[in-house]
């Protein structure tokens, strides 16, 4: 679990981003904003979130984001892994709720640098929420 490896990305992606702005899917978004860092919203539908054109899938991420966050069930998150791991993604931080041991062990397996079961990012990088 290195997150220093993790936020040395040229640009990252969040998977979950969100329309509402009180969920973490929208703040995680943001507090990548606030620390302008470049930052993909992953959406099958919406198409702008926060100002941000977003991306539908994780396949057609630019080859510069190597860390996404992941803020969606754990189920969801166990189906994102898998596709982050054909995409060639070399970190991933599952927040606070979004972690699946099956989606660990399999970061894992495939040599991915994963961050579970602690941290959240709105902490380590400090988030302001002006909503």
């Amino acid at each position: 679990m290195d997150i220093k490896q993790f936020l040395s990305s040229k640009a990252f992606a969040v998977i979950g981003a969100s329309t509402n702005r009180t969920k973490y899917g929208n703040k995680v978004l943001r507090c990548y904003m606030q620390h302008e860092k470049k930052v993909y919203p992953v959406h099958l539908k919406e198409k702008i979130i926060e100002g941000l054109p977003c991306i539908q899938k994780i396949a057609d991420l630019p080859p510069e984001v190597q860390s996404l966050s992941i803020v969606t069930p754990p189920a969801l998150t166990e189906k994102f892994v898998e596709e982050a791991i054909e995409k060639g993604i070399k970190n991933i931080w599952m927040q606070p709720g979004a972690e699946s041991g099956i989606a660990i062990l399999n970061c894992k397996r495939h040599k991915i640098n994963v961050i579970a079961n602690g941290p959240c990012l709105l902490i380590e990088l400090g988030f302001k929420d002006e909503q």
